[in-house]
């Protein structure tokens, strides 16, 4: 059999499974053209924005991965301040003070660089285990003092000779060389303290350089005395049982 005839029993074939072809079938052919030349704008607008869509989305993704795996931030650890060394403690002016004393009379020298220290301030205060006065100098220490104690509690008043008595059963003489105390003090000359061992301390003396204190004591004298500086200072203690 010949290409030609096969061909042609094969259509025949066709067209009795087929069925004749209908006669509106072209017209429905080209209404199929012209309609999807019509959608093919819409739809090529829809395909472009499903691609926009997907861009956006892709790179949304690509941004939050990198985000979504950072290492959590850890917090420092803030470093605790090294404490530092705390400084030893200054000795303090009564640090390191003479012995008290109960055997007779007693002497200081002092570091006089001025002619007459002048007495500024005086002042009296409770301890325990002493009674205190300070006599303070406006200029430097005097050049000498002179402790003397005794078994009561009068003493003579400067050049005029007046016996004075003070309080308590004893006393002690200060007396001070190469001091002045009526240029740069104008305090009270007569302390009456009540205190237990300096009951009373009183001007004496004020003239030619030299300066006089009685001390008015509960009992015989057990003492101590001492200078300090800055400012220059006679400190005197009288010891007490309490």
């Amino acid at each position: 059999m010949s290409k030609d005839s096969f061909r042609r029993e094969l259509n025949d074939a066709f067209d009795r499974i087929s069925g004749s072809p209908s006669s509106d079938l072209p017209d429905r052919v080209r209404s199929s053209l012209v309609d999807g030349r019509e959608r093919r704008g819409p739809v090529w607008v829809a395909g472009l924005a499903a691609a926009l869509i997907a861009v956006l989305v892709v790179g949304t993704l690509i941004v939050i991965g990198p985000l979504s795996h950072r290492q959590p931030v850890v917090p420092g650890v803030t470093a605790s301040p090294t404490p530092s060394a705390s400084p030893s403690p200054s000795p303090s002016p009564t640090d390191n003070l003479p012995a008290f004393t109960c055997a007779g009379q007693g002497a200081l020298s002092g570091t006089q660089t001025v002619q007459t220290a002048y007495v500024d301030a005086i002042r009296t205060g409770r301890n325990a285990g002493y009674d205190r006065i300070v006599i303070e100098f406006k200029n430097g220490e005097p050049v000498s003092v002179d402790l003397k104690p005794q078994s009561n509690a009068k003493f003579t008043q400067g050049a005029s000779g007046q016996s004075v008595q003070l309080l308590g059963s004893n006393g002690l003489l200060v007396v001070i060389h190469g001091s002045d105390e009526h240029t740069s003090y104008s305090g009270p000359y007569d302390f009456k303290t009540g205190y237990t061992g300096l009951l009373e301390a009183r001007q004496m003396e004020d003239f030619e350089g030299t300066v006089q204190w009685g001390l008015g004591l509960s009992a015989p004298a057990c003492y101590r005395a001492f200078f300090l500086t800055n400012p220059s200072r006679l400190v005197i203690d009288i010891q007490t049982t309490s």
